[in-house]
């Protein structure tokens, strides 16, 4: 049975010698019954140093890449001081001379040799010490970062006034701790009641569900996308990757008066936050109007149901 909860404004063989070898075969091709070990003789040139593995001179190369300022790799176009010190672009904008040198760095010179190289070669992603294991070319790296899932979670609640940022497993402690009014509900079926929906100004209403063994949030917010047009936005988020986020299904629905308003839509991954739906209108959207034809007294019932995708 459904339970109403409020929710106020808010990664060998050895060699030996043969007596009759056999013809010598094509090139490329492995002569039949030899080891494919070569035994070089008195004088052949031996190496002066064995090779490091791919891994570490991949990484000695890419480390050749490091603004010498905030340590992250620089990318096209790259530039340098007088001396020849890399500095990324972001970096260089807030500085006039070196960091380490201390050489002026105007005017600006471009290392094009750093820039040819830079496009051939593929850079961890910023998040590899969280456990991303990709690396990609510099074109590609930023758009993968902003949505890597190894990335820091920031605070779901909406607004932007709690900074916090920490890993999934934090995300509910600091929930717990942070915000002690946002109530949870256990459950599948749940109504979410939204009270004093009529406050003026921008207002958001925030809940939690409990089910399946993973939280949800419920979020409404109250505010103008477009000027003068006052609108209602209602979606649920999941505390959880995006991966998990595709294992359910959510159905918020308004009933009252003879009349009912319904979405079914995945949850959104907390990752992704609710900016993103708003905009694109990717979640339940009603205005004014609508709202009160389902409110009572200034109260607005959603009635929530989490369900499991089937595989």
């Amino acid at each position: 049975m459904s339970r109403p909860s409020s929710a106020g404004p808010c990664a060998s063989k050895p060699c030996g010698k043969q007596k009759q070898p056999p013809p010598l075969p094509p090139p490329h091709a492995p002569s039949p019954g030899l080891s494919s070990t070569l035994c070089p003789g008195p004088s052949a040139p031996t190496a002066a140093a064995a090779a490091l593995p791919v891994s570490q001179q991949h990484l000695e190369l890419t480390s050749l890449f490091e603004c010498s300022v905030c340590f992250d790799y620089v990318s096209p176009p790259i530039l340098q001081c007088q001396a020849g010190h890399l500095i990324c672009n972001q970096c260089r904008q807030k500085l006039s001379c070196c960091t380490t040198c201390r050489a002026s760095l105007t005017p600006s010179i471009r290392n094009l040799a750093m820039e040819k190289v830079a496009s051939n070669i593929l850079f961890p992603c910023k998040y590899s010490s969280t456990g991303c294991s990709l690396s990609l070319l510099h074109t590609e790296k930023p758009n993968h970062e902003n949505i890597c899932e190894y990335r820091p979670y920031s605070c779901p609640c909406p607004g932007a006034s709690c900074k916090w940022q920490g890993s999934l497993d934090a995300v509910m402690p600091h929930l717990t701790h942070a915000h002690k009014s946002i109530t949870t509900l256990q459950g599948e079926d749940i109504v979410f009641l939204a009270t004093d929906i009529n406050l003026p100004g921008a207002v958001d209403w925030v809940m939690m569900q409990f089910c399946f063994s993973h939280h949800f949030m419920l979020v409404l917010e109250k505010q103008e996308k477009y000027e003068g047009h006052q609108q209602f936005f209602a979606i649920v988020l999941l505390i959880g990757t995006r991966k998990q986020a595709e294992n359910f299904a959510y159905r918020l629905e308004l009933n009252g008066n003879r009349r009912r308003l319904a979405w079914e839509a995945t949850p959104r991954s907390i990752h992704d936050g609710v900016a993103a739906a708003i905009m694109n209108s990717d979640c339940l959207v009603f205005d004014t109007a609508i709202a009160h034809l389902f409110a009572d007294n200034g109260n607005l019932g959603i009635n929530v149901t989490i369900s499991t995708c089937c595989p």
